[in-house]
């Protein structure tokens, strides 16, 4: 095995809907960068990793999410093996568990709830967005829209008849839509390298907002779950308050995929090996 072996792993196909290629190719393109830096890289499924009977690599860098790999992921860490995002971070961006991250590490977060998809539920202050309570949208059902209380029953009833057993009860905040990716942690609590931009899709109001006070809220954010590279959603109110509803791991780059590259490659070089050229 070559001293700077790495393996990348692929998001699972189900939990990439309608970013199958953009998530594929965010890792491809990192791989690249990373050969470049001298690395031997190998490029795996999830599938692939939790069937392998292959030596583990030195140092991995990840997009799945499932707990499988994710379980044998955390094993190889207790052996050295260098990763990012590491496994308890990913687990972290469960719904479930990043609503007590957050509570714990004093983030602000939009009003959330926890409930059982299988008892009914009361819920005041109409309307709000009934979530399933472990990973993010995966299909149709996971994240719906519910301005009644006939609505977030038959979206519990939904998740439900899946087999998923909580959901989260999040409130609705008027303002714009501002989605945002970020890479590492540099100077005064704010991302080593970040990048905002209006989510397309909605009638833009051009709400104030203090870029820097948003800068330092995500890494505080992706902090309090141990995320290094991560993206997520924020709204930005007509009073000039910005609020978190939402944070994963390592997303699509979509909009900056060349630049975001080239940087995640240059950070896990560091992390692997100390490489700050």
């Amino acid at each position: 095995m070559s001293h700077a072996e790495c393996w990348g792993i692929f998001r699972e196909r189900e939990h990439s809907p309608g970013r199958e290629c953009d998530d594929a190719e965010i890792l491809r393109l990192t791989a690249k960068h990373l050969e470049a830096r001298g690395f031997t890289v190998v490029l795996k499924t999830a599938e692939e990793v939790v069937g392998t009977t292959e030596p583990p690599p030195r140092w991995v860098f990840l997009m799945c999410e499932r707990l499988p790999v994710l379980r044998l992921l955390r094993d190889w860490a207790g052996r050295g093996i260098g990763q990012v995002n590491t496994p308890p971070a990913v687990l972290n961006t469960y719904r479930d568990r990043m609503i007590a991250q957050f509570e714990e590490g004093n983030v602000p977060f939009v009003p959330s709830r926890l409930v059982s998809t299988l008892e009914p539920n009361g819920h005041r202050g109409l309307p709000v967005w009934v979530k399933r309570g472990d990973v993010h949208n995966t299909q149709e059902g996971d994240v719906v829209f519910a301005a009644s209380e006939g609505e977030i029953q038959g979206a519990l009833d939904g998740l439900a008849g899946r087999g998923i057993p909580r959901a989260v009860l999040q409130e609705h905040v008027e303002g714009d839509l501002i989605k945002f990716y970020g890479i590492g942690e540099g100077l005064a609590g704010q991302p080593a390298w970040f990048r905002w931009f209006y989510h397309k899709d909605q009638q833009l109001a051009g709400h104030p907002f203090d870029q820097e006070r948003l800068a330092m809220l995500v890494r505080k954010a992706a902090a309090a779950l141990g995320l290094e590279v991560y993206g997520g959603d924020v709204i930005a109110t007509r009073e000039g308050r910005l609020v978190l509803i939402d944070l994963n791991a390592w997303p699509s780059f979509a909009l900056y995929r060349d630049e975001a590259a080239a940087r995640i490659a240059r950070y896990l070089a560091t992390r692997f090996r100390g490489d700050s050229a």
